[in-house]
């Protein structure tokens, strides 16, 4: 039986409609900014600290949109899964590493530069949170080409 980390992490987009992915010191792997809620705290008050403390992004929890939940492997820790609560920041932002985040990265997700996704993702990156955007992407793209009533 595998070990659980709750956790929440949050989308997050800059003008060019990248997406934001930390990998935190000692590790490998690219992941969404955010971490384990502290006693007491709920899923989306821990997602809006997190960001605040990892990339200094500062938004109300009552502003985050909520993605979903998912069950994924953790990156970093073997025989580990992670309940992952993903939220949607709004909006667009610029981000500086801080606290135990040693690198941050812009991933284009619009599949227009051709460029294949790099191999160090998360696995709920890679399996859960980039199809539901490529899915959201497509539904906005059809709803955008349909002629007006």
């Amino acid at each position: 039986m595998k070990d659980l980390i709750v956790v929440s992490a949050v989308c997050v987009f800059d003008g060019a409609g990248r997406l934001l992915t930390v990998r935190k010191r000692g590790t490998t792997m690219f992941m969404h900014p955010g971490g384990k809620p502290e006693p007491g705290e709920s899923a989306v008050q821990a997602a809006a600290r997190e960001l605040a403390e990892e990339v200094g992004i500062e938004v109300r929890p009552q502003e985050l949109e909520l993605m979903g939940v998912w069950i994924a492997d953790a990156a970093n820790e073997a025989a580990t899964d992670i309940e992952a609560t993903v939220f949607l920041a709004p909006g667009t932002w610029q981000a500086t590493p801080a606290a135990e985040i040693a690198e941050i990265r812009w991933l284009d997700i619009s599949g227009s530069g051709g460029a294949a996704l790099p191999q160090d993702l998360a696995p709920l990156l890679t399996d859960h949170i980039l199809p539901l955007l490529a899915a959201r992407a497509g539904r906005e793209a059809a709803q955008a080409s349909r002629p007006a009533p």
